[in-house]
């Protein structure tokens, strides 16, 4: 019986680990130096977690089983409902602001496609504690310190930026009723996913007249530039006959905080852009590769009422999460994917014998460069063929090679430099002395 990996799951073989911990590394390191702390819970969590936040019709889309003790539970399709518990259960004894990360995995059981699995890796980072668009910049510069860190520039990805509370209010402008908000948001969120004549109808269903709908279609389509030089929003204000700036106000001070962060030039308004999900409250976005070839490459938004709705006090939020996903795949499309051999560890010596007294002294002398600290691999074979034990070495991508002949009961060992192939002899003292 032949056994496979299940559906829409990955086996990380080295070569696959090797990316996979480089990029979860990358996160890391961006988090950290951007104040973020790390953070996990359970992999498995009750399934009104997830009710509580999205309804009974998530739990079609989770892996849920039954306990032992009959208890629902289900494997996390993302990591927010964790985030919110944990922050209510010790909200009044966790220091503000709170500036938290983690790297999940998470499973959801849904179809399988380009860009989406059933299990992905996922890195989040939430900024709970403090409200305005200082905090929402500082969330979107994390995301785009990252997109620096590993190549991109505003040629290869765009940050789409909108606000709730300002679609809701061009919404209301057009005659859409309070009732049906929900639905055009709805509409708004899949406006890429259907055909413009399937968006127009859905326009229609919302109870607007035909010039309410071409200007509702018009206004989901239309992208403005983002930075007080760029002038986008006075463009979005006119285009909208917005008699003020009042109606704007929230995408002025985001404008503000963009340009103060340096970050201006990543991103546009796209008023199209509402993030279904109905616990959003403000600011949302989307990052996007900039061909549109992909899904989005990460996703988020201010969520002020998620915390009271898991039992905690009120508390601002704001967020986002990146799948490891669809980042590979534009990092692999930019051609900006890191070598096999700049993700692997690369030990510092491969240790070959020359001689039988060499391969006798071989164990003592790898015990004790690893008790130093360093990576050190050496050759299982038998042969005494310094040629063939040397292509073993180069394979492994290690620095430097130590060749151990009879000379090493006089504490002598050749070190030969793979780079420039430079080789010496050397007291073992020594070279035990590099270590940590």
């Amino acid at each position: 019986m032949k056994l496979q990996a299940p559906k829409g799951t990955r086996d990380f073989y080295p070569q696959e680990m090797a990316w996979r911990s480089f990029l979860t590394d990358a996160w890391r390191e961006v988090s950290t130096r951007n104040g973020f702390e790390q953070v996990d819970g359970p992999i498995y969590e009750t399934l009104d977690l997830y009710k509580v936040k999205s309804g009974d019709g998530i739990v079609s889309e989770l892996f849920h089983f039954e306990d032992r003790g009959e208890r629902e539970l289900a494997i996390r399709p993302e990591f927010t409902p964790t985030l919110a518990r944990m922050v209510a259960a010790k909200a009044n004894s966790l220091p503000r602001p709170i500036k938290w990360f983690a790297t999940p995995n998470l499973c959801r059981a849904e179809k399988p496609q380009r860009g989406r699995l059933r299990e992905h890796w996922q890195w989040n980072i939430d900024l709970i504690g403090v409200e305005g668009a200082m905090a929402d910049a500082e969330v979107l510069f994390t995301a785009i310190d990252f997109f620096k860190q590993m190549g991109l520039t505003p040629e290869h990805v765009r940050v789409k930026l909108s606000h709730r509370e300002t679609v809701r209010h061009i919404l209301t402008t057009l005659g859409v009723a309070e009732d049906k908000m929900l639905s055009a948001f709805d509409l708004l969120d899949r406006r890429d996913k259907i055909s413009a004549e399937a968006f127009v109808e859905g326009a229609s269903q919302l109870g607007l007249d035909a010039h309410a709908v071409e200007r509702f279609e018009q206004t989901s389509r239309s992208k403005y530039s983002a930075g007080r030089e760029a002038g986008g929003l006075n463009g979005l204000r006119k285009a909208l006959a917005m008699e003020s700036d009042e109606s704007i106000a929230d995408l002025l001070a985001l404008d503000a905080a963009l340009d103060a962060f340096g970050i201006s030039e990543w991103c546009e308004y796209d008023l199209g852009i509402v993030r279904g999900l109905a616990y959003y409250t403000g600011m949302v976005f989307e990052v996007h590769e900039k061909s549109g070839a992909e899904r989005a490459v990460a996703g988020g938004g201010r969520y002020d009422k998620l915390i009271e709705l898991f039992g905690g006090p009120s508390m601002p939020a704001v967020g986002f999460g990146m799948g490891d996903v669809v980042i590979s795949l534009v990092l692999s499309d930019k051609g900006l994917m890191p070598a096999d051999d700049a993700v692997a560890p690369k030990p510092a010596y491969y240790v070959i014998a020359a001689s039988d007294n060499g391969a006798e002294a071989m164990p003592g002398v790898v015990t004790k460069l690893r008790s130093a600290g360093l990576h050190v691999r050496f050759s299982y074979k038998s042969t005494r063929n310094v040629g063939k034990l040397m292509k073993d070495a180069t394979a492994s991508g290690a620095a430097q090679v130590i060749i151990l002949d009879d000379r090493v009961a006089a504490g002598i060992a050749s070190v030969k430099n793979l780079a420039n192939g430079e080789q010496e002899d050397v007291p073992l003292g020594e070279i035990f002395g590099r270590g940590r």
